[in-house]
């Protein structure tokens, strides 16, 4: 088989350090079952931290991390670029990226910094408002800080969020509603985050919208609405069923346009890249947002694959869009 024709080697990143890691695996392995083959050659390659290893079956081989390669029974694995499903860190956070950047290994999201940013979600929002993008309104907090909650409930009032300020997946997250919850709320976000951010109820219509790249085209892919059994979307309404995604979502068409707009214009201001999932409040016709998840879940019940479907692209044109582009950005 001449250079030319060879199937190229895609390493599919799962694992992680974040609490997020049973959903990177799940990530990864819905890529891995959805790749073309007839194009590409995939691995799945577990990093936890300084543990790599490639899983093949029931058998792992190191990662020599001085080139990303992996010695499988006398075959060198030499990647060709890097499909990251890692949700939290440091896959999502731009910690990897650094690395692939210095060896020169394209990957399917957003750079370092993009990374970093988005991954901040108090210090992102309060950029975007800079550039008339409304969000709820924010106090974050470091662990080590006075704890003053009748500032908060003064800035802010009741109900309102406490939530980590660089997790996924709504661990960590309470939903304050009177003065003697504040303490228990806080401690439970600082378990996965040493920042806190504590943002104001927006009441409304929770909204995401998925954004991919095809070549030149971003496209925004069809909104689905969050309708949860629980107080609000989190981890068990997220992954457990106790929630509806509605796709597409029951808003107008002004509010659907609005956030599409919205998202593609965060897409191009940020300049991300890759499969990108932005949520909102829909509040008497306003778009909030809330966070922008640079590394979004792509199980079967993960938002992305549903909202491709609804569009009319199959998951492995899905993951196809992004190989493409990781290739051709690089």
């Amino acid at each position: 088989m001449s250079q030319s024709t060879m199937k190229k080697n895609i390493a599919i990143l799962r694992g992680g350090d974040s609490s997020e890691i049973i959903i990177s695996i799940k990530s990864a392995a819905v890529v891995f079952d959805h790749i073309d083959t007839n194009i590409y050659r995939p691995f799945i390659v577990h990093i936890k931290a300084n543990k790599w290893l490639l899983i093949e079956g029931e058998n792992e081989y190191p990662i020599n991390k001085d080139d990303f390669s992996c010695d499988v029974n006398g075959e060198k694995i030499i990647f060709d670029g890097a499909f990251m499903a890692i949700h939290g860190t440091p896959g999502e956070d731009g910690k990897l990226q650094a690395y692939f950047d210095l060896l020169d290994i394209p990957y399917t999201c957003s750079g370092t910094f993009e990374a970093s940013l988005t991954f901040n979600k108090g210090m992102c929002n309060a950029l975007l408002k800079q550039f008339n993008i409304p969000s709820a309104k924010a106090i974050l907090i470091n662990k080590g800080d006075a704890i003053d909650t009748l500032k908060y409930e003064t800035q802010l009032s009741l109900p309102c969020f406490v939530k980590p300020n660089r997790a996924g997946s709504s661990f960590g997250i309470s939903k304050v509603k009177n003065s003697s919850e504040w303490n228990k709320a806080i401690e439970n976000a600082f378990i996965h985050d040493d920042q806190v951010i504590i943002e104001s109820f927006v009441d409304g219509t929770e909204v995401t919208c998925g954004i991919i790249e095809n070549g030149e085209e971003i496209i925004a892919l069809p909104l689905t609405e969050i309708v949860t059994e629980n107080d609000f979307f989190d981890y068990e309404a997220k992954y457990e069923g106790k929630s509806q995604e509605i796709t597409p979502a029951r808003v107008s068409a002004s509010e659907k346009e609005q956030v599409q707009t919205i998202s593609k214009r965060i897409y191009r201001l940020l300049k991300l890249s890759g499969m990108v999932r932005m949520d909102y409040i829909i509040e008497q016709g306003k778009a909030y947002l809330i966070e922008i998840n640079t590394v979004p879940g792509l199980s079967e019940e993960s938002i992305i694959p549903q909202q491709a479907k609804e569009y009319g692209i199959s998951m492995t044109e899905l993951f196809g869009m992004a190989i493409n582009n990781m290739f051709s950005n690089d």
